[in-house]
């Protein structure tokens, strides 16, 4: 009964009717239905807002962000913190995943996974979580007991904690400083939250690794500054970038890259402040990685 009465598993009055709809008319109806999420978003930006400041602080500061969760939670964590070493070149264990089941549940449900609070005490333990870090327990229902227990675990020894839900008064918000409910509605196939309450989650962690990344200097203007190049879509990438940014000749990019080993950052500095690899490399280094300040300390 207590399930029944969430938000997130209530019947959508406008899809009763569902299994008589017309293929156009389940399309149109979903595609309405997605378009209330941007909207539920924009409600929670102050917390937003206040989760990212508090990451930035943890990672600035030797700390580390994990994500928890259970199901579709879980491989939205997993796909969100995967993307940061490769798109921002982050360490494999600044932003890491913690799935309910192991990552074996990513691809295939395992069943009863979470359902533990102490198993989600227990994986975050493992992790060697310390008071440095951010824990964000995520999940749709906001009373699944897996993130409900890491969120409790981190609390006990001091980690920041953000909850991250689609009901409002969630469980899980009693144990996060910062709590985000963003409110979807019911969903088109009730209960379903890899849907809209998916798609909000899936938002908000980009919104979050994406807007700390920035904060970080990992981005220049709008560009990828920061990014792995591992491979030949991503030097190409790297050298486009580069001659984005400063006008070079698609020759002259490839050069300087191959000087830097394909790291873009060095390779602006250079060519905007007119120095060496050494030098541009101790001037991102006194400068903490931003780019634009290594460029002024320069010149």
């Amino acid at each position: 009964m207590e399930l029944a009465k969430l938000t997130t598993e209530k019947r959508n009055p406008k899809t009763m009717n569902l299994d008589k709809m017309r293929t156009m008319d389940i399309l149109k109806t979903i595609n309405e239905e997605d378009k209330q999420v941007a909207d539920a978003v924009e409600a929670v930006l102050s917390k937003i807002e206040m989760a990212v400041n508090e990451i930035y602080r943890a990672l600035t500061n030797n700390g580390k962000l994990y994500y928890v969760g259970a199901g579709t939670s879980g491989r939205l964590a997993v796909l969100d913190a995967s993307e940061c070493p490769p798109t921002f070149m982050t360490s494999s264990d600044m932003v890491q995943p913690v799935m309910a089941g192991g990552m074996d549940a990513f691809l295939k449900a395992v069943e009863g996974a979470e359902d533990s609070e102490a198993q989600g005490k227990a994986d975050v333990k493992a992790r060697n979580v310390t008071d440095r870090d951010v824990v964000i327990g995520i999940t749709a229902s906001g009373r699944t007991p897996y993130p409900i227990g890491a969120l409790q675990y981190a609390q006990s020894i001091g980690a920041y904690t953000i909850s991250l839900s689609c009901n409002k008064q969630s469980a899980i918000s009693n144990y996060a400083d910062c709590s985000i409910e963003v409110v979807v509605g019911p969903e088109v196939l009730t209960g379903s939250t890899r849907m809209k309450a998916g798609t909000a989650h899936k938002m908000i962690l980009n919104m979050i690794s994406t807007t700390v990344m920035v904060k970080m200097g990992k981005v220049y203007e709008n560009l990828m500054v920061d990014l792995n190049a591992s491979n030949h879509k991503l030097k190409e990438r790297a050298k486009h970038t580069l001659i984005e940014i400063t006008n070079v000749t698609y020759n002259e990019a490839d050069r300087i890259l191959s000087k830097t080993n394909f790291q873009v950052k060095p390779a602006i500095i250079m060519i905007e402040a007119n120095v060496d690899h050494e030098k541009a490399l101790e001037a991102l280094q006194k400068c903490n990685g931003y780019v634009r300040e290594a460029i002024d300390y320069l010149l």
